[in-house]
């Protein structure tokens, strides 16, 4: 695609529509390196430009369209056939993402709902495999966290300690007690050294 060393992870990962989630968080990626990322949320300056528009004025339309053209080019190519067909006449990368966001946003909401009730309900149970469970745990967080879902560190931690069975309840009282701030990481360390 270009000289952008991430643009591979769009080859590799083209959209399909359930992955829409994925997709524009690596097309972020890749246009953020290339300093292109403005394009999807900003619309071009002011078109035509007056007959006394500065060569500033001049230069800022022009470097917005060969960016938009650019990231429209990423989004196209990194899209299956049937996908990249509907999208290839729309005028601008803001256009496409905000399309993509309207037909997407109902999976979004669902897969905030399951992976919400999945988190908040996930349990471990004696004598199971704590590594296993905070994992589980730490993916559900980091997926809340990927769809927009705003969760402090500290509720994070939280989660994980609530999700605890009464084996662990002089652990909870110890780190509540020391008013410890781990990371996410650091908390399945300090539980599964145990």
């Amino acid at each position: 695609m270009s000289k952008n060393p991430l643009a591979s992870i769009l080859d590799q990962n083209k959209l399909t529509g359930s992955n829409f989630l994925d997709w524009i968080r690596n097309l972020k990626l890749v246009l953020t390196v290339d300093e292109r990322l403005y394009v999807l949320n900003e619309r071009p300056p002011s078109e035509p430009l007056p007959d006394d528009a500065t060569d500033a004025q001049r230069a800022e339309l022009e470097k917005w369209k060969k960016d938009d053209v650019h990231a429209k080019c990423y989004m196209i190519a990194s899209m299956v056939p049937e996908l990249a067909r509907k999208y290839e006449s729309f005028a601008h990368a803001a256009d496409i993402k905000e399309n993509l966001e309207s037909m997407y946003s109902e999976n979004t909401r669902a897969s905030r709902y399951a992976a919400t009730k999945e988190l908040v309900s996930l349990r471990l149970r004696e004598g199971a495999s704590v590594h296993e469970h905070v994992l589980k745990k730490i993916t559900l967080i980091e997926k809340l966290v990927n769809l927009d879902v705003v969760l402090p560190p500290e509720l994070q931690v939280d989660l994980i300690l609530l999700s605890l069975p009464s084996s662990y309840e002089q652990f909870i009282v110890n780190f509540n007690m020391n008013k410890l701030d781990p990371t996410l990481d650091e908390m399945l360390n300090m539980l599964v050294s145990l």
